[in-house]
């Protein structure tokens, strides 16, 4: 049976602790109201979205915030009043309308489903096929011919110059992928820190999804297949799979130091469309414009975690008004991260035109990626060439398969990944560790800019494609 995640708040907390010490049920929460029997009616388990504060390593002093942190910090006393719960589908209106009757809930939401985002479909293909062969005796061949985003600037990020450099290929630097699945198996992927939380979905398109971003990134420099940007980088995966984006942002960053990297390949319907799930992807919004999500992301950042999240591809411009009204059911604490009301940290990356021509002038805003002042960069969205999907190349099962073809805010968010993780490897080697503040304000100052098309203005910012060797010496 489907099931949706519903977020429930609580009004105040005492009840929350309770519910915390209990960690499922409510059954010993002081003044309950019945929510005990209420959830047992439903066959529902509520469970603390976040783990408390005393759970959890202090703020780093890496952005300045441990002598801010000397005082309780209001986002975490918050944090500790969400709860979620996987319902199924049929129960839901009507478990949410008796939660709301609660006197100890202050509101209950249902989120979207989170979905990967990969280029709309529906869009017109522009760029020819090509079908890689491998030379007699079964190798497979090598495909670095088609990365030109792993190039020197402009066309490219200037990777293969960085590799030169100690710490150029991503050494002593972690990141955790959140998304669905992943071929962890796969040729071109070995020693990668496999799943560290949550269930895979055992779907084949999840699966080549998750493989393609992790194939951007470390796809090991061995001879054959795809060539990842920072490939000696350690790489795992958390699944949001049951558990929701927020808890998996949560559970991902507990298991990293500060420097290391955090990758949201996710986006979902917001509210253009009234939360609708749409084939074309309209109107779906980077997940920080959810409460708990932005909350999650700010305890990474707050820990000196880099957080890297995709736009998300719903051709939408987030300077709209239209996101200064939250959803129904938020909480008084919500604002607006997108127009500067409130700021996550996380760098949110748009998807530019590659240098081909197949889609406009390269680093042109592509139509379906979101766009505005708090985009942070861009990389490429079309035509990436990376691990999974075996359009390039089919082997023998999926762990021989390679695409030429990845897409959407999915392929350029891990490019900018693998241009923070070479840029973090050799400040590393040099007896430093990068902050967060200090990578994002480094991809806005540096890079070969965005280009205008007559149906992507740079009013419409993606921002700058990354240029390694500029950040290097700005940083």
């Amino acid at each position: 049976m489907p099931t949706s995640e519903v977020v429930v708040v609580f009004a105040d907390d005492t009840t929350a602790h309770a519910a915390r010490t209990t960690k499922s049920l409510l059954s010993d929460a002081p003044g309950d109201d019945g929510l005990s029997s209420l959830l047992g009616e439903f066959g529902v388990v509520l469970a603390p979205m976040f783990d408390s504060p005393g759970d959890r390593g202090a703020p780093h002093a890496l952005d300045g915030g441990a002598a801010a942190q000397a005082a309780p910090d209001p986002e975490e006393t918050e944090m500790a009043r969400y709860f979620h719960a996987e319902v199924p589908d049929d129960k839901v209106d009507a478990f949410v309308a008796r939660m709301r009757e609660q006197a100890a809930v202050e509101k209950v939401y249902v989120k979207p489903p989170t979905f990967n985002p990969i280029a709309p479909f529906d869009e017109a293909v522009a760029a020819p096929a090509i079908q890689a062969v491998a030379p007699p005796g079964g190798t497979i061949p090598r495909f670095d011919q088609f990365q030109t985003y792993l190039a020197a600037a402009p066309g490219g990020i200037g990777a293969i110059d960085a590799w030169n450099l100690p710490g150029g290929r991503g050494a002593n630097v972690s990141i955790i992928d959140i998304e669905g699945a992943w071929q962890f198996t796969h040729v071109d992927l070995e020693d990668n820190g496999g799943l560290a939380g949550g269930t895979a979905i055992d779907e084949v398109d999840w699966r080549n999804h998750g493989t393609a971003v992790l194939g951007e990134v470390i796809a090991r420099h061995n001879g054959q297949g795809a060539m990842g940007i920072a490939p000696d980088a350690r790489m795992a995966a958390v699944s949001h799979n049951g558990i929701g984006s927020a808890a998996a942002i949560d559970m991902a960053s507990a298991q990293l130091e500060p420097g290391d990297i955090l990758l949201l390949e996710m986006h979902r319907p917001g509210p253009r469309f009234d939360f609708t799930q749409r084939d074309d992807q309209r109107g779906y919004i980077a997940v920080e414009w959810w409460r708990d999500d932005f909350l999650a992301i700010r305890r990474a950042i707050k820990r000196g975690i880099i957080v890297v999240e995709a736009a998300g591809n719903g051709a939408e411009d987030l300077d709209d008004p239209l996101y200064d009204t939250p959803a129904a059911d938020f909480t008084a604490d919500w604002r607006n991260p997108f127009r500067g009301e409130v700021d996550s940290g996380a760098i949110i990356v748009g998807a530019g035109a590659p240098v081909s021509g197949h889609y406009g002038l390269a680093r042109s805003r592509l139509g379906f990626s979101n766009h505005g002042k708090r985009v942070d960069c861009q990389g490429w969205g079309r035509e990436v060439t990376t691990t999974g999907y075996g359009d390039l190349y089919a082997g023998q099962g999926e762990d021989e398969w390679f695409t030429v073809s990845f897409s959407g805010t999915s392929s350029a968010s891990p490019i900018v990944t693998g241009a923070v993780a070479v840029l973090q490897g050799i400040a590393k080697a040099r007896g430093r560790t990068l902050t967060p503040n200090n990578v994002r304000a480094g991809l806005r100052s540096t890079g070969t800019p965005q280009q205008a098309a007559p149906s992507a203005p740079l009013a419409q910012r993606i921002g700058n494609q990354p240029d390694i060797a500029a950040m290097i010496a700005a940083l």
